[in-house]
């Protein structure tokens, strides 16, 4: 393999890095908007905080439809 060879492995190999780079970012602006009080957010406390809403949620589905069974039945 030649120098202009080796040179374009490497351009593709940075190429796709960047664009993952950039759909792991776009990715990461979709769940600060998500969560509440995520905007600016590191992703290790933009994780936790992301579980903690997710059970929240769960939650909060939980008693809907307890309350669903209790005025229905």
């Amino acid at each position: 393999m030649g120098c202009k060879d080796m040179a374009k492995v490497k351009w593709g190999r940075r190429r796709r890095r960047r664009r993952r780079q950039e759909g792991v970012e776009r990715r990461m602006k979709k769940l600060q908007r998500l969560v509440p009080g995520g905007a600016g957010m590191n992703p290790d406390r933009l994780f936790l905080k992301t579980a903690e809403h997710i059970l929240q949620l769960r939650l909060q589905l939980n008693v809907l439809q307890a309350l669903s069974k209790i005025f229905n039945a």
